[in-house]
Parts: C-alpha cells; structure tokens; sequence
C-alpha cells in the first residue's frame, strides 16, 4: 500500500499557513490581514509592524489571488526544495518576504500590500538557476528575466491595478541573487 509522503516540507507548510490564513481572514471579515497579513508602512514602535515584513506573503485577499499564487509555489516549490534543500528554502522566503516588505515600505508608503507573488517570482528565478552549471549563465534564465522583468516593467508602467509589479520585480531579483550567492556556497 502507497503512503502519502509529506515530501516538501517548508513549501507545504507555506500552503498549509496561507490556507490557514485566508481562511482566518474570511472569518473576521479582513481584521487579520490587516493586523496580520499585510505590510504597510506603520510606526516601528508597533510589534506587528516587525511581524508583517515576514506574514504578509500569507495574506490573500481571496481564494482566487490565493489559488493563483499557491498553484506556482506546488508546481516550483519542491523542486527548489529539492535542489537547495528545506533550511536554506526557509531562508530564501523569509530574505524574499522581509526584502519586498522592507522595500514596499519605502517605496510605497500609503498602500497595503499583501500575497505571494514575490515568492513565486523568486522560486521561479531559482528553477531557472537550477540547470546552471560551471559558470555557465543558461539561456533559460535570461529568457525567463527578459519575458517576466519585461512583462512586470510594462505592466507596471502601463496598466492600472492592483498588482505590485514591484513586487514581483523585487522577488525576482532575490532569486536571482540569492541563487547565485548559495550556488557559490
């Protein structure tokens, strides 16, 4: 008989808490993604304030953002986990959460911004990174960075949302750096 295998730990653990915390915000009718899963630019003598820079990529405003973000973290996320191993997997979406709230903070200082699309970015930036081999750049990571920075930059300058192209610049950006950094580890 066939077991189930719990087989990517930080990433499943990552769906299992946004899950948890969609849920958790659909019962208080949003309280908790603004006390919570939210970053926005507050005072720094607030705890939460601190706490937010990391939780608010668990924030979802509804099944549909929360879907759409969670399908790319199952569909990258073991591989990455996989390749650079659950401690370090830890590590690359905790710099990527504090770096994009950090960031948003400064750069965006009357908007909330909540989700997990500066993850994705960064895990797909990293599976890019995964086929590269002695200082060899692959061809598939510089398409990747041409379509998607290209695509965000666009989006960002062009089409009015409520998407943080940022975001998505910014998680890119921690793939792509903090990739090269552990591959030289």
């Amino acid at each position: 008989m066939r077991k189930l295998q719990y087989n990517a730990p930080v990433i499943l653990t990552f769906v299992l808490l946004s899950a948890a915390a969609l849920l958790l915000n659909t019962l208080t009718g949003g309280i908790t993604n603004h006390q919570l899963f939210s970053v926005y630019r507050s005072s720094w003598l607030d705890p939460f304030a601190y706490v937010r820079l990391f939780l608010h990529v668990l924030g979802h405003s509804n099944f549909q953002h929360f879907s759409g973000n969670i399908l790319m973290i199952l569909i990258l996320g073991p591989m990455v986990e996989e390749r650079y191993g659950s401690r370090n997997t830890l590590i690359l979406i905790a710099v990527t959460a504090l770096t994009t709230g950090v960031m948003h903070c400064i750069l965006s200082p009357g908007i909330a911004l909540l989700g997990a699309s500066g993850v994705v970015f960064m895990l797909i930036f990293l599976a890019s990174l995964s086929g590269m081999r002695q200082n060899r750049i692959p061809l598939t990571l510089l398409l990747v960075a041409i379509v998607y920075f290209g695509q965000e930059i666009y989006g960002g300058l062009f089409t009015p949302s409520n998407i943080s192209h940022l975001t998505h610049i910014i998680g890119g950006c921690c793939g792509v750096v903090l990739g090269f950094l552990m591959r030289r580890r």
